[in-house]
């Protein structure tokens, strides 16, 4: 069991790369800075936000070790551990915690999509290989798992002690989950950007999980919201939600423009996306947009 239950900002690096295409480590450990001096309360990746399905398989465990050695412990680290079978699952699971890993995520196998005795035995196997506690993610990319199922896993499992549930309709998920698996998790986090923060927060659920590019401004949300204020975690949230809507449209290319925009990444580089880059009219509206938020950075 993972000592105290996770909660809070788990924001997710983007992999930077040079204008070649070409990983660049250097620029990561800026990222991963960025995000504990922006407040994060925990790192999560590579994950869908940090381009894993564009990396190989060496370069997947390059980034493991950079953000686990560019955090050093300061927060902890939820490594990735998705695959495209339970084999190479239990190979990046062992990987992460060789280097230092807190906890694993990974969703179902995304290329070949698992049975339900696939995925069971998929999560029982990566669960076999180390003590670590494992997030279930939720996701359309994987196999989407019934609240039913989760339940299943997490009672049967032991290490299956969190959620990243990103099945439409989001808030309700969460709802679902945390009636059907009780007390066989320590906590549900949301995804999606954050774009139902406040909503899954009241509905019991323990954090989110999104992209790092305005971690400082989520972590502004959560703190209020924490705090007790609510009235000012909703006027902070309704100043980030444009933001949060363009990057719906834009994903991956969003993300690494604000971020080079912001001085954290040289190259705003995207090796493969299901969007187009941004053209002029994007970036004219991006610039409204940040100029309405910037007041909200702390890093």
């Amino acid at each position: 069991m993972s000592d105290p239950p996770y909660r809070g900002v788990f924001t997710i690096p983007v992999t930077p790369f040079n204008d070649d295409g070409s990983l660049d480590l250097e620029g990561l450990k800026e990222v991963v800075e960025f995000c504990v001096v922006a407040g994060a309360h925990g790192i999560v990746g590579p994950v869908n936000a940090g381009e894993f399905s564009a990396l190989s398989d060496q370069e997947r465990m390059q980034v493991v070790e950079t953000i686990s050695g560019a955090l050093d412990g300061r927060l902890p680290y939820v490594a990735s551990a998705t695959g495209v079978s339970a084999e190479v699952a239990v190979l990046f699971a062992r990987h992460a915690l060789d280097h230092g890993a807190d906890a694993l995520i990974a969703m179902p196998p995304y290329v070949k999509k698992a049975h339900l005795d696939g995925v069971r035995n998929y999560y029982e196997s990566l669960c076999a290989a180390t003590d670590l506690p494992v997030f279930i993610q939720n996701h359309p990319i994987g196999l989407p798992m019934s609240p039913a199922l989760l339940a299943e896993l997490a009672n049967n499992i032991p290490n299956v002690l969190y959620i990243k549930e990103e099945i439409p309709p989001f808030t309700h998920s969460v709802s679902a989950d945390i009636e059907a698996c009780g007390q066989d998790i320590e906590g549900i986090f949301g995804g999606a950007a954050g774009k139902h923060m406040l909503d899954e927060l009241n509905r019991g659920a323990s954090g989110t999980m999104p992209a790092c590019e305005v971690t400082d401004v989520h972590v502004a949300v959560w703190d209020a919201y924490e705090s007790g204020d609510r009235k000012r975690a909703r006027e902070i949230f309704n100043r980030l939600l444009p933001l949060i809507n363009f990057e719906s449209l834009h994903h991956i290319y969003l993300y690494k423009e604000v971020l080079k925009r912001r001085g954290i990444i040289r190259s705003a580089y995207v090796r493969v996306s299901d969007t187009k880059p941004l053209d002029m009219f994007d970036h004219e509206e991006l610039d409204a947009i940040l100029a309405d938020i910037a007041d909200l950075y702390t890093a």
